[in-house]
């Protein structure tokens, strides 16, 4: 654990009774609208065209009132180790679990959105102190971003992802770390980048599920492959993007909604959990209900929905096209996430690649849907990272 001093604090998630009786209250009171009108029988994506259907959404809704234990997920965080500190006049809740062994390596994880910490709590404890003697080892920190679940929310503009990333350095130095390796995906990869590019001094290595190259690259010389890549995430950011600029231009107005209406915050954020995993028709074949809710619901007992939102509008399309990362680089290009990078695009950015991967399955939220192969594809792309360093 962190020494703990007045620039660190212990922190306890507890709910009140009175937060958790009112959103049972408000599951039950909920308005809904019609069907959509592309039902198709289940198993089928299409489903899904219009957004998250009804009978899926009634049934989520139902188990989060009657079903779903908010109180095991408080416990959970309490047993990793929960603290606080204040980095430029706000303050960051963060998850911090020391690991038993003596070789451990400081590591960040760096979670993005809709997601939060929940991205990360299957897969800390095995990283911190795996059954794997040969596997490395790492004292795990996971911060929630300015904005998201504990840390406070920003009163001002400014905490786009490079501030984020120069607190993140600020607080490693906090624990102790001068010295660490980061993890990232979706803005958490963002921000890992930005950690690798401005901050070689502080960070050994990267691992990122995110690979961003710079502006106005060609495809000529990619593989077939490599250019359905590209024609992927273009029809991505073309036709199914609305989220990220609605929350990029105006996270104010959906804000209301996210914050006043549980189920609103509920299919909001589902739809992403859907239409981004590697899955067949439910994302629910590859990630618990309980643990999507367990991320919806501390978005709703915090009421950062707005918040959360307003990382679009500081960094949308932000990322330096001069930065460059000289550091060792792990990247793994998951086969159903949003955004793949081809490796020569990649490349162009992240000069010094020591491994890369492309599994066969998993989608945007690996380690919820696959945390066995992101486990063990983070140990050893780490591990690489830091021969590398040597």
């Amino acid at each position: 654990m962190p020494r703990l001093t007045s620039d660190v604090q212990a922190f306890e998630a507890h709910a009140t009774d009175a937060d958790l009786d009112d959103l049972r209250a408000r599951l039950a009171a909920v308005r809904l609208p019609e069907a959509e009108t592309v039902y198709r029988a289940a198993p089928d994506p299409r489903r899904w065209e219009q957004g998250v259907p009804l009978a899926d959404l009634v049934d989520v809704v139902n188990y989060w009132r009657t079903g779903y234990d908010w109180r095991s997920f408080e416990e959970r965080l309490d047993r990793i180790g929960q603290f606080r500190t204040t980095i430029d006049d706000l303050g960051i809740h963060f998850l911090h679990r020391r690991s038993a062994r003596a070789d451990a390596t400081p590591l960040l994880l760096t979670h993005g959105w809709p997601d939060s910490i929940a991205r990360f709590i299957d897969v800390v404890d095995e990283l911190a102190d795996p059954k794997d003697a040969s596997a490395p080892a790492f004292h795990v920190v996971v911060p929630s971003l300015p904005g998201f679940g504990y840390s406070d929310k920003p009163t001002t503009t400014g905490w786009g992802t490079e501030k984020i990333a120069a607190a993140w350095v600020e607080l490693m130095g906090r624990l102790g770390y001068r010295k660490f390796v980061a993890h990232g995906g979706d803005w958490g990869g963002n921000i890992t980048t930005v950690l690798g590019g401005r901050f070689p001094e502080h960070v050994l290595g990267i691992h990122t599920t995110f690979a961003e190259g710079p502006p106005g690259l060609t495809t000529d010389g990619l593989t077939a492959v490599e250019r359905q890549w590209t024609e992927e995430t273009r029809d991505f950011w073309r036709h199914r993007a609305a989220y990220a600029k609605q929350q990029a231009t105006r996270p104010q107005t959906i804000g209301y909604s996210l914050v006043d209406s549980p189920v609103g915050l509920l299919a909001w954020i589902l739809d992403k959990f859907a239409e981004w995993s590697d899955t067949e028709d439910s994302p629910f074949e590859t990630i618990s209900r309980d643990r999507v809710l367990d991320d919806v619901t501390l978005y709703w007992l915090t009421r950062t929905g707005a918040s959360a939102a307003r990382i679009y509008y500081e960094s949308h399309n932000s990322l330096d096209p001069e930065l460059r990362v000289d550091i060792p680089s792990a990247i793994t290009m998951y086969p159903r996430d949003v955004e793949k990078c081809p490796r020569p695009w990649a490349q162009e950015r992240y000069r010094q690649i020591v491994r890369w991967r492309t599994p066969e399955s998993g989608g945007h939220f690996p380690s919820l849907e696959v945390p066995e192969y992101f486990v063990k594809d983070l140990q050893e792309g780490l591990a690489a990272v830091l021969t590398a360093n040597r």
